[in-house]
């Protein structure tokens, strides 16, 4: 598993001090108030303050000075080490834990890797790429997955053909 968890993306500058907007990659965007320090690009970074918007987050961040530096930053992930993450309900993953998983079917038909979650707003959808083969997208759904072991990385699907 990975030791680094997104839970931002740095979308643009703010203001004239080197604030930062982020777009979250989080279910919870609260959890950003609670952050002391966050890693982008693998190097510790202490954030000073925190402003929750609707849909995006400001952050401070130490060492960001200047809109110019707060610039080089754009596209950057934030990034908080696992130890640090929200505790998951049963039957929840994250998303980096999701990606690269194996997919199969019930009757151990390979599909392909898991390459993306795309959320959709009523449910998540794994896009399955496999060489040589059609892409699937499978509908995160209790009616179409039988068993998640992200232990194992191994997605369990029924048969692609008997989804309704």
């Amino acid at each position: 598993m990975k030791e680094f968890l997104a839970v931002g993306q740095i979308i643009n500058t703010h203001g004239i001090k080197g604030e930062v907007k982020v777009y979250p990659l989080t279910d919870d965007t609260r959890r950003f108030r609670k952050l002391d320090t966050v890693y982008i690009d693998g190097i510790e970074r202490k954030v000073s303050w925190c402003k929750l918007q609707p849909d995006k987050i400001i952050l401070k961040i130490e060492g960001i000075e200047t809109p110019e530096d707060a610039y080089k930053f754009r596209d950057k992930y934030i990034e908080i080490k696992r130890d640090n993450a929200v505790k998951l309900e049963d039957d929840r993953y994250f998303v980096a834990d999701i990606i690269g998983s194996k997919v199969i079917d019930e009757n151990d038909n390979e599909i392909g890797n898991v390459f993306d979650v795309i959320v959709t707003g009523s449910n998540d959808v794994y896009w399955v790429k496999e060489d040589g083969k059609e892409d699937v997208l499978v509908p995160a759904l209790k009616s179409v997955i039988i068993k998640m072991d992200m232990e194992n990385k191994l997605i369990t699907i029924k048969p692609v053909e008997t989804w309704s």
